[in-house]
């Protein structure tokens, strides 16, 4: 794909194949209810993988393609599509003829972080429904843009944030709403790093695996095994560190609680501090330590988030509510306690089960209404995410304007956080919403 093109975010960013701000191409075939979703797979392996066979579990859903660009993820995909519908699904290596098929009405991404957005946008001109991982973007430009392909082209589009269909996070995030700890004036979140890629030498690309397509618009970085699957994530070229792999679970919480609805409240003044302070022998560039402080207003709180190597007295992850008199909620994986201010537990109140997490997306295809993970209102997560990044990658204090979903000032705009140059020949559609 050659050097390093031009930006591909910004004012001057053109469609592959429609041209930017395109209107829609006339109305496709919507999913109702009762008709069989036909569904493709962009990334075998992984998370992708995951949330294909948990759909298969459903009896609308059949799986009709599934694509990647290193032939040796694919096998046993595959071999369960085929197990499970009695045939093999088309096998794909560029993604793009796989959205070509007009059968095929509804996509997984399940890439990299640095495709999401090309794989997302791209399937919403080709009129495809998505459930997109997270996080949603490599950074805050491509988060924009994602929404404004969904909602210019009306798909529905849910985000595997599926802590928000579990029942301990819904079960918190209404107590908090309903006003049951009372008035907060502060929330933590955090996550334990303890993940190494290790030094690696560069190495020959194996047989199967397309590398430069694997990079696609990233910057070109010679091959080492470490790099890639899974690994991807500690790399700043393909991933966003914690903050975003981790991020968009534990800060969506807390956001999720201080606000009326997924419409969420976002800060106006980002601080982070931070560096690759444990790792110092490893080829990892995601930095390993984070301390970020952010000040919100409408309700007036802040937020903590925290990346470290141990987190005494707490599990390893979780999102903690502080109110004016001193009581906490903390929840995490696998529960949630009240405690009063001496650290004694206290009542707590169950809320509705949630829908399960792609039985929500599946029928919301049907209803056309948004999912309860809808790209619009993970992306305002998936941005405070970017926030910490890019006030860590500046060095500044990153001040944020909800009303025009960008960064004020200078500070932090420089960082590939907020937007990156994309090689030739990737560019990165932008529609309004």
């Amino acid at each position: 794909m050659g050097k390093v093109g031009a930006a591909a975010v910004g004012a001057g960013l053109a469609s592959t194949g429609l041209g930017a701000f395109a209107e829609p191409k006339t109305a496709r075939r919507r999913v109702m209810a009762n008709d069989k979703i036909v569904l493709g797979l962009i990334g075998c392996g992984g998370m992708g993988a995951a949330n294909m066979r948990n759909l298969m579990g459903h009896p609308e859903v059949e799986v009709a393609a599934v694509c990647d660009v290193d032939e040796n993820r694919m096998a046993g995909d595959i071999a369960d599509v085929e197990k499970k519908y009695g045939k093999k699904p088309e096998v794909f290596h560029d993604y793009r003829k796989m959205l070509e098929r007009k059968e095929i009405n509804a996509i997984i991404v399940g890439t990299p972080d640095h495709w999401h957005a090309l794989n997302l946008v791209h399937a919403c001109e080709a009129g495809k429904d998505a459930y997109c991982e997270k996080p949603i973007s490599h950074n805050i430009m491509e988060a924009n843009a994602m929404v404004g392909a969904a909602r210019h082209f009306k798909r529905i589009v849910q985000v595997g944030t599926w802590q928000r269909s579990t029942p301990e996070f819904t079960d918190a995030i209404a107590f908090i709403r309903a006003g049951k700890l009372g008035r907060i004036t502060g929330c933590r979140a955090w996550i334990t790093d303890t993940f190494k890629a290790g030094r690696q030498t560069v190495q020959p690309v194996p047989k199967g695996l397309d590398y430069d397509f694997w990079l696609g618009p990233a910057k070109f970085v010679p091959y080492k095994p470490n790099h890639v699957h899974f690994n991807w994530r500690w790399f700043m070229n393909t991933g966003s560190g914690m903050s975003g792999d981790w991020g968009v679970h534990m800060i969506d919480i807390a956001l999720l609680g201080m606000s009326k609805g997924n419409d969420l409240v976002m800060p106006i003044e980002v601080t982070s501090h931070g560096g690759q302070w444990a790792y110092t022998d490893d080829d990892r560039t995601a930095y390993d330590t984070n301390e970020t402080l952010m000040l919100f207003s409408n309700p007036t709180f802040t937020l903590q988030w925290s990346v470290l190597r141990d987190h005494p007295g707490k599990p390893g992850h979780g999102t903690e509510f502080i109110s004016e008199d001193g009581r906490t909620l903390r929840v995490w994986r696998g529960g949630w306690v009240v405690l009063d201010p001496e650290g004694k537990e206290m009542p707590k109140e169950s809320s509705e089960p949630p829908t399960d997490h792609w039985r929500n997306w599946l029928d919301c295809l049907a209803s056309r209404k948004a999912p309860v993970a809808d790209i619009a209102s993970v992306a305002q997560t998936t941005i405070v995410c970017h926030l910490a990044n890019a006030s860590l990658l500046a060095g500044q204090t990153v001040y944020w304007d909800k009303s025009k979903m960008d960064i004020v000032g200078k500070a932090g705009k420089d960082t590939q956080a907020y937007s990156r140059e994309y090689r030739k020949p990737w560019k990165l559609p932008m529609y309004k919403g």
